[in-house]
């Protein structure tokens, strides 16, 4: 009875650290959508840069630290073959948000105008851009909650943590970058509100479905942890990048890409 009890215990204890890491980034997409009650006008395209710049620091901090190298890890009875799963993981994720991004209509986040009153049909491209690039980032949570349990890649409920509060982190300006515009075309701000959050809700899904598949396959948890760091590093490299790079100077978006690698890895290695 005892040890049944102590099982009992351990299960819901894991159960709500997995849920409280699936419900984090979520929380930070909403926080950053919530800004439209704060904020009055369009966010300047110099602070865009700065948030996209700093998302995108977190992004591939956390694919390196937090997915490629517990890949790498848990590969290592590979021998001088361990970097396969990794590699073949990395590209197919980035396949995969290729074809995403070309079969969904979408808007980047390049193409805003500031101060350009949107349009319904540019509204929803839009809301499809950041809800298209939160995939990989719920897939990313519950992949690494995935290996954590199944405690055969390395990963520590503090490192899936760790992911878990970055992702959060780096949502926030995601958040606010779908929402401010939308506000400034037009829309009304509790409306706005609900099509910001909305574009979040896809990370808690995308988990759940992610730990389960993960969970009932673990022999390809390597390949899982490198596929979702492809498909981060493709939302970088595609949207992040071109947005915090755009027009004369783009130093303010590499100086907070900086600030938000290195914010991510001090969280991996202090929480890991």
């Amino acid at each position: 009875m005892t040890g049944l009890l102590t099982r009992l215990k351990n299960f819901t204890a894991m159960t709500i650290e997995i849920l409280q890491g699936i419900i984090l980034p979520f929380v930070g997409t909403t926080l950053g959508a919530a800004t439209v009650f704060v904020l009055k006008k369009e966010l300047s395209l110099n602070l865009r840069k700065i948030l996209t710049g700093f998302a995108a620091g977190v992004m591939v901090s956390a694919s390196f630290f937090g997915l490629l190298q517990p890949a790498l890890e848990s590969s290592i009875d590979w021998g001088n073959l361990s970097f396969v799963p990794a590699s073949v993981g990395f590209l197919i994720g980035m396949g995969f948000l290729l074809v995403l991004d070309e079969i969904t209509p979408h808007m980047h986040f390049d193409e805003q105008s500031e101060g350009l009153p949107l349009k319904l049909s540019r509204t929803t491209k839009l809301i499809l851009a950041v809800t298209l690039h939160n995939i990989p980032e719920g897939m990313a949570v519950g992949v690494i909650y995935a290996g954590w349990l199944t405690d055969t890649s390395g990963v520590t409920s503090a490192s899936a943590l760790a992911l878990s509060i970055g992702i959060a982190i780096q949502n926030f300006p995601e958040g606010a970058i779908v929402s401010m515009p939308l506000r400034a075309g037009g829309l009304p701000k509790l409306q706005t509100f609900f099509w910001g959050t909305v574009s979040g809700a896809v990370e808690p899904v995308a988990a759940l479905i992610t730990i389960y598949a993960a969970s009932a396959v673990v022999p390809i948890l390597p390949y899982l942890l490198a596929f979702a760091a492809g498909a981060m590093i493709y939302v970088v490299v595609e949207e992040l990048i071109p947005e915090m790079s755009e027009g004369r100077h783009s130093n303010a978006g590499t100086i907070a890409f900086a600030f938000g690698f290195v914010l991510m890895m001090i969280l991996d290695v202090a929480l890991g």
